[in-house]
């Protein structure tokens, strides 16, 4: 897969394996050596290589490599050479494919947004928020992707919650083998590196695939605080291995109209259970500057900020996990949207969020707009709180909510759909948020132009 891909620059990434399915619950890994050939043509004449990278057990058989040098708004083609000893006798991978980014067009832009992928709750191995999935292609992993893949986006961005090491719950994964197992039966499935083939992506984590539900550093309990790091960042395109100093928030212009962020909301907690107020944070201070100084240094005519958890919700009034929460950090997160608003950032920046179970758009009382795209799929798809819930951190519906599942017939696993562009009709730029089900069927659209 691909990973961070800029302007100039992107993260390729591959597991050396003894197969393509899983053997006894696992995907065995294969000792060996490889490198990455790249090219601007597809016929790979002329190609570049990356110097040969070792496959090992230290590192899960993963082999990392960023690509720099890269042209803006560029198409570009790579496959992995592999090999056991003998380099001169090396395999060729099948080709793969991304785009790079032009951050001073006005092209189109579009792109998925999706979270909580409950491996176990879709093939039934655990009891979900709804039911198992039972089609004949259960086997090929989760529907959406297929119907993520007919929409041809230029990203794939998920949120956290990529694997669940606390579920089944009787087996839940405490230590590195076991952690890295959650990782391969995952992406295993056949409709994920189908997916990969074509869509590079951008990550985040949450609770579930760091350590547990609602977990934060604190608690004795497993797994450790550094082995849920170390295993996405090991994971995942988002950081190379040895690059310990290198951040997991960052943020990538897009286009000329649209700059997106991506938060961490893990690494810099306070404890949930301490007492919420100024001195309480969720992302920490450093993360905190860094990111009001880059959105006013931003000249992007649409801002999103794609954070793991809410900041505006509502979510169910019991949690102690999120920005919305109740003796949670809700602190923090009133006084950010407050910035937002002295900013005079409002009416062109957005929040899109994962970790809710349901979809929704909501408004904020400071005007700023959230999008949650709910679960990957059904089986883990529940019920959402609505403004005026007085289970929810908005009992006095302070909250406007133009669209939700607060109801049982309305609750569907799915994604979000972003798209920016300049319609010939209106001249000036728009973005869209679109919310499809798990199906690929689109259920609501909200659009902003500006004014």
């Amino acid at each position: 897969m691909v990973g961070e891909v800029t302007a100039h620059s992107a993260i390729l990434q591959s597991r050396l394996t003894e197969g393509t399915r899983l053997i006894d619950g696992d995907l065995p890994g294969h000792a060996g050596e490889a490198r990455f050939e790249i090219s601007d043509q597809e016929s790979f004449t002329p190609s570049a290589f990356t110097d040969w990278l070792t496959a090992s057990p230290d590192h899960d058989f993963i082999v990392k490599a960023r690509i720099n040098g890269l042209l803006p708004g560029h198409p570009y083609y790579f496959r992995l050479q592999f090999t056991e000893k003998d380099r001169t006798t090396a395999k060729t991978g099948p080709t793969r494919r991304f785009h790079t980014w032009a951050p001073g067009s006005i092209e189109p832009v579009h792109f998925v947004v999706t979270s909580c992928m409950n491996y176990a709750a879709f093939h039934g191995l655990t009891k979900g928020s709804g039911p198992p999935y039972t089609g004949a292609d259960r086997s090929l992993g989760y529907p959406a992707l297929e119907a993520i893949l007919k929409l041809k986006p230029q990203a794939f961005v998920g949120t956290g919650d990529i694997v669940y090491y606390d579920q089944p719950a009787k087996t839940a994964a405490k230590t590195q083998p076991e952690l890295r197992r959650k990782w391969h039966e995952q992406f295993v499935q056949p409709r994920f590196p189908k997916l990969f083939a074509e869509v590079p992506t951008y990550w985040e984590k949450d609770d579930h695939d760091w350590r547990r539900n609602d977990s934060d550093p604190s608690g004795p309990y497993e797994p450790p605080v550094n082995l849920g790091l170390a295993t996405f960042r090991e994971q995942t395109p988002v950081v190379l291995p040895g690059d310990a100093d290198q951040k997991t928030y960052r943020t990538h212009r897009l286009s000329r109209d649209l700059q997106i962020w991506l938060v961490e909301g893990r690494d810099y907690r306070s404890p949930n259970n301490s007492p919420d107020g100024p001195e309480k944070t969720l992302w920490g201070q450093e993360q905190m500057k860094w990111l009001k100084e880059t959105l006013l240094a931003s000249d992007a005519t649409f801002k999103i900020l794609i954070s793991p958890t809410p900041l505006v919700g509502p979510d169910d009034a019991y949690k102690k996990d999120n920005h919305t929460n109740m003796g949670g950090f809700r602190h923090e997160g009133l006084a950010f949207k407050e910035w937002i608003r002295e900013a005079g950032l409002t009416d062109r920046f957005f929040i899109m969020n994962g970790d809710r179970h349901w979809q929704y758009h909501s408004i904020d009382p400071t005007g700023i707009h959230e999008f949650s795209c709910g679960t990957l799929d059904d089986s883990n798809a529940r019920k959402g709180r609505i403004p005026g819930d007085p289970k929810s951190t908005d009992p006095q519906s302070t909250i406007t909510q133009p669209y939700g599942q607060g109801k049982a017939d309305q609750v569907t696993g799915g994604f979000i759909e972003v798209v920016v562009s300049r319609p010939p009709t209106a001249g000036k730029p728009e973005i869209a948020f679109q919310f499809y089900d798990d199906t690929g069927l689109l259920g609501y659209r909200k659009s902003f132009t500006t004014h």
